[in-house]
């Protein structure tokens, strides 16, 4: 019996979000452990996540992800996860009322930047504190990008 290529579960495994890197200007990083079920690290293993609209948000001194979707694992029971659940972001005191501290000047956000599997075989979350780009400040990076494809390709 043949598995598919699709469905094999990988020890590393490195997701990034690009599209926060288009949208924000990235000011300072921080690693941080998630918690999760099961059938959610089979899933990131397997790669099915999507960053859209995912942002990291306060609630009740703990600090959380929202938009982080992690597709079902599909040789699962009927006690799946919810791909859309609200996850829980594991860090230290300091780092916390630095975020907490940094997050009420206007126009910062918290977001989720790259996802991976560590060495240890747990997921990391690398989330960065950004302030929103202008229109002018997107072209600029568009800019930056031909210049280094074209310089690339010489």
């Amino acid at each position: 019996m043949a598995k598919d290529s699709k469905n094999k579960i990988q020890k590393t495994v490195s997701i990034r979000n690009k599209q926060a890197f288009y949208q924000y200007s990235i000011e300072d990083t921080f690693l941080a452990g998630l918690v999760l079920k099961g059938t959610e690290i089979k899933s990131i293993r397997q790669g099915l996540v999507n960053f859209t609209d995912g942002y990291c948000f306060f609630s009740g001194g703990a600090l959380f992800v929202k938009g982080l979707h992690i597709s079902p694992y599909k040789q699962a029971s009927f006690a799946n996860h919810d791909p859309d659940r609200d996850k829980k972001l594991l860090l230290q005191k300091r780092e916390l009322g630095k975020l907490g501290k940094s997050i009420e000047e206007k126009g910062y956000t918290l977001v989720p930047l790259k996802l991976f599997i560590n060495d240890r075989g747990f997921a990391k979350l690398e989330i960065g504190v950004g302030k929103g780009k202008k229109i002018h400040d997107k072209r600029e990076s568009i800019k930056e990008k031909d210049i280094k494809r074209e310089l690339k390709n010489f």
